[in-house]
């Protein structure tokens, strides 16, 4: 008996298939190669992976597109990780108010090498060589120079104000861009009639404020739609978009039903239909002796001869 084929084991890829900015391989500028890091999400607390690329000058977040089953063919091979993994820029200083705002509660000016650290993720001191988050820092927290020495304190105030900005921003590239939002949209190419101008804004706002919210905490979050004049939803359904409706020729048909009822024995088992009054009526009527309509059509038995 030939023995059955073993499925190869499946190894980890060391791999990717990467859609990232020209910035992020840009080596000429700088003699240091982009490199992979972990540092804490800021709206989840969990590990998430970065990119520091241009020397530290410069963090990268990186995003996959997953679904199951996929992979992708290059050339003659075949790429079992079938993610698609997207490498953009990214504001450090969302990575930093989780820092500052830890620090917030001894009420003192820190130094910020001091305050932007974490035991667990050694890499996150490296986003002070970031420029933009050194220049930018006065938009989450004060400043008090003491001669050559710059500490800091972290400002909810302030905080708010450069996040209500940045939901503005966010509305500003929307609408530039056509992008509907709201709960009239099914889906991008599936769009209603608009709403009122009013309703409309608030669409925008909220959806804003829901993608400025990836990179905050929930209390940030909170407090920043209260700042937009936006009313919290009470439902959690009434945040989500509806259902997409799904073209004819999009998808395969589905199976709604329970098919396995049809396997075995259970296949010739009908349910009992109910009886009409007729129906009833005729099984009342005493039989004895009476023969079936079908008797009367069954073939004749030939007479054995003798």
């Amino acid at each position: 008996m030939a023995a059955k084929k073993k499925r190869s084991p499946n190894v980890d890829n060391d791999s990717w298939v990467t859609i990232a900015a020209d910035s992020v391989v840009d080596a000429q500028k700088n003699d240091s190669d982009p490199t992979f890091v972990r540092l804490r999400n800021p709206s989840t607390g969990a590990a998430s992976l970065y990119v520091l690329g241009s020397g530290d000058l410069q963090l990268y977040e990186v995003k996959a597109f997953e679904e199951d089953f996929h992979s992708w063919f290059i050339g003659q091979t075949v790429q079992r990780d079938g993610r698609l993994v997207f490498i953009t820029p990214m504001d450090p200083l969302f990575l930093i108010v989780p820092c500052l705002s830890k620090s917030a509660k001894e009420g003192t000016f820190q130094p910020l090498d001091q305050v932007v650290m974490d035991e667990e993720f050694s890499a996150c001191s490296r986003l002070l060589k970031c420029k933009s988050a050194l220049a930018s820092l006065h938009h989450i927290a004060e400043e008090k120079e003491v001669e050559t020495l710059k500490f800091y304190r972290f400002s909810q105030d302030k905080t708010i104000d450069w996040l209500k900005k940045k939901v503005e921003r966010t509305v500003t590239v929307l609408k530039k861009r056509e992008i509907c939002v709201g709960e009239g949209v099914k889906s991008t190419t599936y769009v209603r009639v608009k709403p009122a101008a009013d309703h409309q804004e608030e669409d925008y706002l909220r959806y804003a404020h829901g993608l400025i919210s990836e990179y905050i905490s929930q209390d940030l979050s909170t407090a920043l739609l209260k700042h937009l004049g936006l009313p919290q939803l009470m439902s959690p359904k009434e945040t989500e978009p509806p259902a997409k409706k799904r073209k004819i020729s999009e998808q395969p048909v589905e199976a709604v039903e329970d098919y396995t009822k049809f396997n075995g024995a259970d296949f010739s088992r009908k349910p009992l239909k109910k009886m009409t009054a007729a129906q009833k009526t005729l099984a009342k009527v005493d039989k004895t002796g009476m023969k079936s309509m079908s008797s009367f059509f069954s073939p004749k038995v030939k007479a054995e001869k003798k």
